[in-house]
């Protein structure tokens, strides 16, 4: 069953989350489609700014793709010094993509 994700990340800076897209796509800049993430099972992928930092909101297929992103990007957080807060995780009721 689908999932949304959302992360609040106050103190993460516009240039902390360009910086991990450039190593989750090996020097090649920032995630411009779903193929480009290093796990599958990736819906759709929203970055917003917000007053003190970014706001990211994730659909994902299943919980258990979600889990395995996870594994590759929380070291890439930590490396760069991003928080690495806990998502809030909702079970998806309607997905509508483009």
């Amino acid at each position: 069953m689908a999932i949304v994700t959302v992360f609040e990340l106050p103190g993460m800076t516009q240039d902390m989350y360009e910086q991990i897209a450039n190593k989750l796509t090996d020097g090649r800049g920032m995630l411009k489609d779903v193929s480009d993430w290093p796990v599958e099972g990736l819906l759709s992928h929203t970055c917003a700014t917000t007053p003190d930092g970014l706001l990211i909101i994730d659909v994902w297929e299943t919980e258990a793709a979600f889990q395995q992103f996870g594994k590759v990007i929380v070291p890439l957080h930590q490396e760069v010094g991003a928080p690495v807060p806990e998502p809030k995780v909702h079970q998806v009721y309607n997905v509508v993509t483009a």
